[in-house]
């Protein structure tokens, strides 16, 4: 089994310092009635909820409570998490009781809650903030297109200027202006020869997002 924790370990980037929470995390009660993943999920449908929530907090920091809800459930849901299992080939890994039973035929709600498992895991052994990065990393393509395309603009940067130049984009707060419930911020950006380029945000981050955008466009052009 430590081979297979070994190659999930891989797969998700993360590795545990207690390697008895991930193997926790995909035992179903089956196969051990008592050690078994249904804590462990309980505990990362709240930590999936609350870093999702606000992570749409910060990007819609205008929109109404009743829209982000929505916004919030149409990607924390047992769907979302059966699809991103399964793009993580979880059923490669689940202990089960059935021993007859084969891989592919675990149920998908098992699937799908093994992924809130290893959610609770991850924040148990690394806390929350490994633990938002592990899902924002795996739920960012069920996000909106449009907040999609943001996400992407800061990540495609930081990997191009990586490649031609082996460091970092550099980023500049400029100014924090407006009323403390609606502010505005001015981020600059620039990466090894280039111009630095400016956004405006309702947040640091949103607006650094941006600027990233504007500067590949820039970049491409």
């Amino acid at each position: 089994m430590s081979k297979l924790l070994n190659q999930l370990e891989d797969k998700i980037k993360i590795k545990f310092n207690d390697k008895g929470l991930l193997y926790k995390a995909l035992t179903h009660k089956s196969f051990n009635s008592l050690e078994n993943y249904e804590k462990l999920e309980f505990l990362g449908d709240r930590v999936l909820g609350l870093a999702i929530a606000e992570y749409i907090i910060e990007y819609f920091p205008k929109e109404k409570v009743g829209i982000l809800d929505k916004k919030l459930a149409s990607v924390v849901n047992k769907t979302t998490c059966l699809n991103i299992a399964k793009h993580l080939d979880l059923n490669k890994f689940i202990l089960i009781g059935n021993t007859n039973k084969k891989k592919d035929e675990i149920q998908n709600k098992i699937l799908s809650d093994c992924v809130e498992a290893i959610i609770g895991a991850i924040y148990l052994d690394k806390g929350f903030n490994e633990a938002k990065k592990f899902i924002l990393n795996n739920w960012k393509n069920f996000f909106s297109f449009e907040l999609s395309k943001i996400i992407d603009s800061k990540t495609k940067l930081q990997e191009y200027s990586l490649k031609h130049f082996k460091t970092l984009p550099v980023y500049k707060l400029v100014s924090n202006t407006g009323p403390r419930h609606q502010p505005l911020f001015k981020i600059g950006v620039k990466i090894k020869d280039s111009d630095i380029v400016y956004a405006n945000g309702s947040s640091k981050k949103n607006a650094e997002q941006l600027a990233a955008k504007k500067l590949l466009k820039k970049i491409e052009k």
